[in-house]
């Protein structure tokens, strides 16, 4: 057997959006997770604000890194490598943890790791469910994204398949509960609205399901646009808006759309194992449709709980213990933020004499 000691023990950091997310794992055992959001601070604006953001990652990192390690029960010169989300996200904010990520790999004469932030939400299941098959599907939902991704080794080989073409699930979520006046975060309120609420009511569009259109891309621009008008009206006209209703009928629109095509990615590539991340995977009706359309379609589905599906350290921790384990190259002192990093590059490896397991230096952490 085994000593899990013998395992690569990796501390992540997530700063891609509003939340400073610090992990550490051991192998595919997670030791700490800590987060601390900013989410209070974007409210009154009713969306993330990217500088807001940044600032916050700024004051939360060190705070964060020494709870994770405290938590974790490991000293920093004990960690095999340190990764950290290089993108995709907000760029001010990627950088943050980007230099972050540096300081500790250069102080502590570790590896370091930049790792794509999609693959790391792929990633995180293996903290969950353990080793993920390969191949796997991924339906990846959040505020920035709707993707289906196709992963035959999450460290080297991460295919697109489809992805939304204009408003992201999480996004038109925000936007739906905006227009409710239910505040920010959107996801969370209007799950809870939607369980009291009926899906049928109310007949939304479900957008690019028709015979002619891409069988594995997104869009919730048009189901947006149908709710904001249909609640629109009704106040137009002195009526009262069945909020619960609306919530469950719009929810309803985009988690069909979402297992529907998830699945029939799955039967078209011939995979048995669908995966399901991102902040919108905590939503209740997703999970158990999702389940319900799986097991009817004999695919094994693997959803994370619902704190390992929004965006924290834990996932590139996880993702970073498995470069680690696959010995994959470490990232170059040069490495940088990237706001659009494509799903296809799940790490950014260093150049072939300039990466960090070149690094002699005498460790600087205290």
């Amino acid at each position: 057997m085994t000593d899990s000691r013998d395992e690569p023990l990796v501390l992540g950091i997530e700063t891609s959006c509003d939340e400073t997310g610090v992990g550490i794992v051991r192998g595919t055992t997670l030791l700490a997770d800590a987060v601390a959001s900013s989410v209070d601070e974007h409210a009154r604006f009713g969306g993330v604000v990217p500088e807001v953001a940044s600032r916050a990652h700024l004051e939360a990192m060190v705070p964060t890194i020494d709870r994770a390690l405290k938590e974790a029960g490991v000293s920093a010169k004990d960690l095999d490598g340190i990764a950290v989300t290089a993108g995709p996200g907000l760029a001010g904010a990627l950088l943050v943890g980007v230099s972050a990520a540096k300081a500790y790999a250069y102080a502590l004469g570790k590896p370091l790791y930049g790792v794509n932030h999609l693959a790391s939400h792929i990633c995180v299941d293996q903290l969950e469910h353990g080793p993920l098959p390969e191949p796997t599907m991924a339906l990846l939902v959040s505020g920035g994204h709707s993707s289906l991704l196709l992963s035959t080794d999450i460290t080297s080989d991460v295919r697109p398949m489809g992805s939304t073409i204009d408003d992201a699930a999480g996004e038109a979520f925000d936007k739906i509960a905006r227009v409710l006046n239910l505040g920010f975060p959107g996801g969370p309120v209007i799950d809870r609205y939607a369980k009291e609420g009926d899906p049928q009511a109310i007949a939304f569009p479900r957008g690019l399901t028709g015979p002619r259109d891409p069988a594995y891309d997104f869009s919730f621009s048009g189901l947006k646009t149908a709710v904001a008008r249909w609640i629109e009206a009704r106040r137009a006209a002195g009526e009262e808006v069945p909020v619960r209703d609306v919530a469950a009928s719009f929810q309803e629109a985009v988690v069909d759309v979402l297992t529907r095509k998830a699945v029939r990615a799955c039967k078209d590539e011939g995979v048995d194992h669908l995966m399901i991340g991102g902040g919108v995977a905590a939503n209740s009706r997703l999970r158990a449709l999702a389940q319900e359309r799986c097991e009817a379609a004999g695919i094994r589905l693997r959803v994370p709980r619902p704190k390992l599906c929004t965006d924290n350290g834990a996932m590139v921790a996880a993702l970073g213990a498995e470069m680690v384990a696959r010995n994959r190259a470490a990232s170059s002192w040069d490495l940088s933020a990237d706001s659009s990093l494509p799903v296809t590059d799940p790490h950014v490896p260093g150049h072939d004499h300039d990466h960090v397991h070149e690094v002699s230096k005498e460790n600087l952490y205290s």
